[in-house]
């Protein structure tokens, strides 16, 4: 059966309360991205770094999955075929909603890593500067989140799925980030039928074979509805 593919991005959380990076008055208006979302940032100011994923936790903490996450989560349990989840989001809706497997291709805010033996593990809730790596005990723990000048996470497992996808599908992502932007273009090499899906159109929609236009909580469904009628 056909394999879909599914890029999401902040556009998708939004609706559960989480500022996105281009929303006025969020967390990220607040500060410079050169500040706290770059290794130079962290190496200049670990203590400003530190507080402000500590502050992003604590947000993401306190919202829940809407019903786009929920409809995915649908689509991935009733799909006769494999259905993938690829988010550049760190927050954790997706698995709250009943997502399995999701491949979090900029890290997660719920994870910390240890910056120099590379060892992973579930993030406290606060973490302090110096914060001791449990298989080192170095002090250099940083929350696990892909910062700008970073690779990706995951993205030969990413490229394979997008070489076999017969859908791809991008939700709620600007399509201004790289090398995200270019999955569109990698899906319709393989023959992948692609899909936009966002609040407004975005200046590379005109790319995609289809475009969904509206809040993700009404569009989301109601694509997978269609989608799962085709199995019936």
């Amino acid at each position: 059966m056909e394999k879909i593919v599914i890029l999401t991005g902040a556009g998708i959380s939004a609706e559960s309360g989480l500022i996105t990076f281009r929303d006025e008055g969020g967390l990220w208006a607040q500060h410079r991205i050169e500040d706290v979302a770059t290794p130079e940032g962290f190496a200049r100011d670990p203590a400003l770094v530190q507080g402000f994923y500590n502050a992003r936790r604590v947000q993401a903490a306190k919202v829940h999955p809407n019903a786009a996450h929920q409809a995915l989560a649908r689509l991935q349990s009733e799909w006769p075929g494999d259905v993938v989840i690829v988010t550049q989001n760190v927050d954790n809706l997706h698995e709250a909603g009943g997502a399995e497997d999701v491949i979090h291709m900029h890290g997660s805010l719920d994870r910390a890593l240890c910056a120099t033996c590379g060892h992973r593990w579930a993030a406290p809730p606060e973490m302090a500067v110096g914060e001791p790596c449990p298989t080192c005990a170095e002090p250099t723990a940083r929350p696990d989140v892909v910062w700008f000048g970073e690779m990706p996470y995951h993205m030969d497992e990413i490229y394979s799925h997008l070489s076999s996808a017969s859908i791809f599908a991008a939700i709620g992502t600007s399509g201004q980030v790289y090398p995200a932007a270019a999955f569109v273009h990698e899906a319709q090499t393989a023959g992948s039928q692609t899909l936009e899906i966002n609040l407004e159109p975005t200046m590379g929609a005109s790319v995609f074979d289809d475009r969904l236009v509206g809040k993700a909580t009404e569009t989301v469904p109601q694509w997978v509805d269609r989608l799962l009628r085709q199995t019936d």
